[in-house]
């Protein structure tokens, strides 16, 4: 960066200084510092970035689903007044021009053909929004149109048209198809010979729709170009160095002189782990020599990301009349769309939990995920183990009711623990209490019958099915009770060199010994700032601690993903205090170790600004052992590593951790029109440590709330004639409101792993995936009906 002048926007992160109460450490639910910036309006997002001269980008994207591109046309758009940039494939600046996080198949504008609906074909800079989206409007793109691929069965046939031609990824030796991008079976034990075993053997037929991340915070950014012929990007991601390395090579420019800073992050779950405007934001700013802000609105933003897989399972049971499970076979399929993503690893994942937190020892499993002209799908929380959830608990259900045993004995009867070995091969070797989290939902009081009903017997409409539309005061509305548990692993698994780095400073400010936390960590809203100020005070015993805005003048952090940041980057930051501690220590002994036999010990701590012994005795200030001393580590820090599962077997250690979770959900179903009010949700969940209580309590809440949302309204609805979105708009596409919520009571364990930093297990997902089932389960009790997919409508409700 020497002889480089970086211009800097307004409206970009800034240190955030976090001060507390007496201590502030771990296991104390100290305040976020964005919190009130939140709630007050004042917190700068990514679409709130400002640069004095900075232009507007804008994309035209297809309007059909696939297509071979005849012709494009931009000389009406070039014309337009104040426009000073247009932009096709032949325009790239690199011969790189396809970019990806596992493969590199997705081109930075369409190219020959488009592969779905909503791809990026054309770009346009100018000095005004309204003005850039009336120029790429007169662009001109002639398609001669394609049969669309939008199922297993059209992309598996014979003569299917192939989504990709001439594949060659590491997946595409070892799939049956062409149209398959990954297939993982797992063969343990004979389930065959198992079922013979069985008294009981019940099947299902799952359908799992495609729900979007909705995020509120719409894909955006400023692309800054530079003095030294780079470029300063400031955008809102899940992972800056993820993105860096799909950038860098399309920009043709070496990673040094693409320089990205995290902007404000308005929600992710998921959706902001692929590209979506960085590189359209760089190669015009490059272009241009100006500042390009994009901001999708939301009609592009839900073009602009990847969804949930929407998903066929297929699965089989059997038990013994006593309620043991024989064995278990599933096939389940994914449909990635129309790019790869994380397609792959999704795969593995519903493969590898399809079972559930159960033991069977004889199992027959097939997971794979198609290419199709669908809109591209690839991670949201859960990833693929939300999907697998959701038919082996209707499964369980089934198995139940068949055998006549209470749900919830049936699972617990069945329940995982500690020792337990999944299909995988891989032995579960730390606390599972599956059958403890069960015991507490179910332990939990119901809600009042007919609680819609004041002392006076009148009806609060807002509490029952339909709410303020006033369709019932209580006739015909019947209460079901349901049950769920889930599995989920915690950190990148299969293999991947999962890693996060923690730069840390400790130094004398204003005769106060202050700390600096550095990572690349994305704050998607999980809090890691807070937990990173929490681990810096209880490592190093100072009060004051600054978080550096998150940038790739560190190194990695990995993904805001998996449930993996406070176990890997919060394990980082812990690493890297300690090593600043053992320095600070160090000094002190240099400076005073021959005036007390105190700093001989081993057991010194830093603690309220002080080097004492554990004995409590002050050995010295913090401020009088540094004086002018700055101490400043950068390391990497790794979990215990994992392995690929076999491409025949599926054998293999594939995971770092498990986490569970179990919900309870009451809901009151109005029978005649088919509307429901889920009116609670209790949740119970091992977090192995909760370094914030109120933080923890919040994560499962919310987890539980997507987890209802795709239960009962979530779902986008492509055509199956098209493979066109029909409900891309908040208007169509319904998520839960704060009318919709239930109470959600938590209970959380705190069963340490002892693998993990402080024992901690991530808590972000798990309660996305038992709420769903738990949901449905109830509504089948209230109305007696199979119920197969998700999410419910009321057509499925009444017959319609």
């Amino acid at each position: 960066m020497a002889g480089t002048t970086r211009r800097i926007p307004t409206g970009i992160p800034t240190n955030v200084t976090q001060g507390s109460g007496p201590r502030g450490g771990i296991g104390e639910s100290t305040l976020r510092p964005d919190g009130t910036l939140k709630v007050t309006g004042e917190f700068a997002y990514s679409s709130d970035m400002w640069h004095e001269d900075m232009l507007w980008g804008q994309l035209l994207r297809s309007t059909v689903a696939h297509a071979d591109i005849v012709s494009i046309d931009t000389s009406e758009a070039a014309a337009v007044p104040g426009v000073h940039a247009v932009m096709t494939y032949d325009d790239l600046p690199a011969p790189m021009k396809h970019y990806g996080m596992e493969f590199q198949d997705t081109p930075v504008l369409a190219h020959g053909k488009v592969r779905h609906h909503g791809e990026p074909v054309a770009l346009v800079a100018a000095d005004h929004p309204e003005t850039a989206r009336r120029a790429a409007a007169k662009i001109r793109v002639e398609y001669r149109e394609l049969p669309v691929i939008t199922d297993e069965a059209s992309a598996t046939a014979p003569d299917a048209v192939l989504v990709h031609e001439n594949r060659d990824d590491h997946h595409c030796g070892h799939v049956p198809h062409p149209n398959i991008v990954h297939r993982q079976p797992i063969i343990r034990g004979h389930a065959a010979e198992a079922a013979k075993r069985a008294d009981v053997i019940v099947t299902g037929e799952y359908t799992f729709g495609m729900q979007d991340q909705a995020f509120l915070g719409p894909e955006s950014g400023l692309a800054v170009p530079s003095e030294d012929g780079g470029v300063d990007l400031y955008c809102a991601t899940q992972w800056l160095h993820s993105d860096l390395q799909q950038i860098a090579p399309v920009l043709g420019l070496p990673p040094e002189k693409v320089r990205m800073t995290m902007a404000g992050i308005g929600g992710a779950f998921g959706g902001r782990e692929d590209i979506s405007m960085q590189i359209h934001a760089c190669v015009l700013a490059l272009r241009t020599g100006r500042p390009v802000k994009i901001v999708y609105n939301r009609f592009e933003s839900f073009f602009g990301h990847v969804h949930r897989h929407p998903a066929k399972l297929s699965y089989e049971h059997g038990a013994t009349k006593d309620g043991k499970l024989t064995h278990m076979k599933c096939r389940i399929v994914l449909d990635g769309g129309a790019y790869a993503s994380s397609t792959a690893s999704v795969v593995g994942n519903a493969a590898s939990l399809s079972v559930g937190p159960y033991v069977i020892e004889d199992v027959e499993i097939e997971a794979l995920g198609l290419y199709s002209n669908n809109p591209p799908c690839g991670a949201m929380r859960g990833f693929g183990a939300v999907q697998a959830c959701f038919a082996y608990e209707a499964q369980m259900d089934k198995l139940a009711a068949k055998l006549g045993i209470d749900p919830v004995e049936l699972r617990q009867l069945n329940a995982m623990e500690q020792g337990t070995v999944m299909p995988t091969g891989q032995v579960v070797d730390s606390p599972a209490p599956v059958a403890e989290l069960l015991r507490l939902v179910k332990a939990r009081p119901l809600p009042p019958v007919r609680q819609w009903e004041d002392a006076d017997g009148a009806a609060d409409v807002r509490a029952l099915p339909g709410g303020l539309s006033n369709t019932t005061h209580g006739e015909g509305v019947v209460r079901g009770v349901g049950y769920a548990v889930g599995i989920k692993n915690v950190g990148f698994s299969e293999g991947f060199d999962d890693y996060s780095t923690a730069k840390v400073r400790m130094e004398v400010i204003n005769g106060e010994a202050v700390a600096m936390v550095h990572t690349a960590m994305a704050e998607v809203g999980q809090g890691g700032v807070t937990i990173h100020a929490q681990i810096a005070r209880t490592e190093l015993g100072v009060q004051q601690v600054t978080i550096h805005p998150a940038d790739t003048q560190v190194g990695s952090a990995g993904s805001t993903s998996a449930g993996r940041q406070t176990y890997m980057t919060g394990g980082s930051v812990k690493n890297s205090c300690r090593i600043v501690r053992e320095r600070v220590l160090e000094i002190g002994r240099r400076r005073f170790g021959a005036s007390h036999p105190g700093w001989g010990s081993s057991e010194l701590r830093l603690e309220g600004g002080k080097v004492v012994t554990d004995g409590g005795e002050v050995l010295a200030s913090l401020a009088d052992v540094l004086e002018n001393e700055a101490v400043e580590i950068e390391e990497e820090w790794r979990h215990r590593p994992t392995q690929p599962f076999d491409l025949v077997t599926g054998q293999g250690d594939g995971h770092v951790q498990y986490s569970f979770a179990a919900h309870r959900a009451v809901v009151e179903v109005d029978t005649e029109l088919g509307l429901v009010k889920v009116v609670e949700l209790a949740v119970a969940q091992d977090v192995g440590k909760a370094l914030n209580p109120l933080s923890v309590v919040g994560q499962i809440q919310g987890g539980t709330l997507q987890g209802l949302g795709v239960a009962v309204m979530e779902e986008i609805i492509v055509d199956p004639s098209t493979a066109k979105v029909r409900n891309p708009s908040f208007t169509d596409y319904l998520i839960p409101t704060i009318l919709d919520t239930p109470t959600i009571p938590v209970d959380y364990l705190e069963m340490a792993d002892p693998n993990a930093p402080y024992g901690v297990r991530g808590i972000g997902e798990a309660p996305t995936l038992s709420s769903t089932p738990a949901v449905l389960a109830a509504i089948r009790a209230a109305t007696g009906l199979e119920l197969n997919r998700t999410p419910i409508r009321p057509e499925h409700l009444i017959g319609a």
